[in-house]
Order: C-alpha cells, then sequence, then structure tokens
C-alpha cells in the first residue's frame, strides 16, 4: 500500500449523540466561525437524545445505525460490531480495509479490542495496549482528526436542527437517516 493510495483503504468511525433540544455536545463537531459570536445559548437539560453511529470510506457511508442504549457500552458497541458493520464492510470494502477509531472508552473495551486483534490483526488505527495488534495506535488525549468529525457529524447536524426543530425520537432518527 502506497501512501498516495492509504484513504482508500481506511474506514472512519464514529458515534455521536443528538438532542432533540439541539444541544451539540461540540466534541463531536467541530465549527468554525468567521466572527466571534459572544451569544450565550440555553439548551433544555435532561433532553431526550439518542446515540448515532456511522463509518465512512471512499467508497460509502455505512449507517445511521442508533444505539439502543443512551450511553454507548463496550458490550453495545462490540454487538454492533458484529452483527451490523462488519457484514456490511466485507461486503464493499477491499479484503485489507483498515479500520479507524478514536478514543472512546467502548473502542478500548477488552472484549472489543481481543475481537478485533483476531478479525483485523494489523489493520486498526484505535486507542490500545503493547498487545493489542494495532496497525497504527490513536495518541492518548488526541483530538479526532477524521472526516466524520470535520465532516460528517456537523453535515447532518446542520440538516436535523433546521427550523422547525424535531419534536420526537422517531422525528429525529427520520431526519438523521435522511440527511445521512
Amino acid at each position: 500500500m502506497t501512501e498516495e493510495g492509504f484513504l482508500d483503504f481506511v474506514v472512519f468511525s464514529d458515534e455521536s449523540m443528538f438532542h432533540i433540544s439541539g444541544k451539540v455536545h461540540r466534541h463531536n463537531v467541530r465549527v468554525w466561525n468567521t466572527e466571534n459570536p459572544n451569544e450565550m445559548v440555553q439548551h433544555e437539560r435532561a433532553s431526550p437524545k439518542i446515540n448515532v453511529f456511522c463509518a465512512m470510506s471512499t467508497r460509502k457511508v455505512y449507517g445511521p445505525l442508533f444505539f439502543r442504549e443512551d450511553t454507548v457500552t463496550g458490550t453495545s458497541y462490540l454487538e454492533m460490531l458484529q452483527t451490523w458493520l462488519f457484514p456490511r464492510l466485507q461486503e464493499a470494502e477491499p479484503e485489507d480495509f483498515i479500520m479507524q477509531q478514536d478514543g472512546a472508552t467502548p473502542h478500548f473495551c477488552l472484549d472489543v479490542r481481543r475481537w478485533l486483534n483476531d478479525v483485523l490483526p494489523h489493520r486498526r488505527i484505535g486507542r490500545g495496549v503493547h498487545e493489542d495488534l494495532l496497525f497504527c495506535p490513536w495518541p492518548a488525549w488526541y483530538p479526532d482528526l477524521t472526516p466524520c468529525d470535520y465532516f460528517l457529524w456537523g453535515y447532518v447536524k446542520d440538516e436535523v436542527f433546521m427550523p422547525p426543530q424535531p419534536m420526537s425520537i422517531p422525528d429525529l432518527k427520520n431526519r438523521i437517516t435522511i440527511a445521512v
């Protein structure tokens, strides 16, 4: 694999949280303004929310997948990888694709790392320990510099939270699906 063709092999992945109130978690979305807004925006506390997963390569966007739980755990993340994402990746991606994950806690779960070491040895960019079979480690405290964070989630949230705001979780899911 040459440096020039490297991105043709990478599948970027990420989760993002969507609140019905329109609250945007800035860790998942980078917002660039031409001027300093100096405006304070109040948000509803404990607004209903959903966690959404997407992955993307130069060939395809995978998702959205809506997690059943409010919080993504190592167990729910591993189940999603095994039953939803990997069957799709095996159909559309080159046999030697490389999967990128950020340093999120569910990605670092021991069961997730063991499974990925078995199915993607030396074909994963992510958080790990010395024993993990990584292509490249994800540096500690490293900001997300992936197309999911700098394009996908910002675009989707811009589309989803156009007035009028979504009024229910089903409405929110529908808008996310259309935007993706």
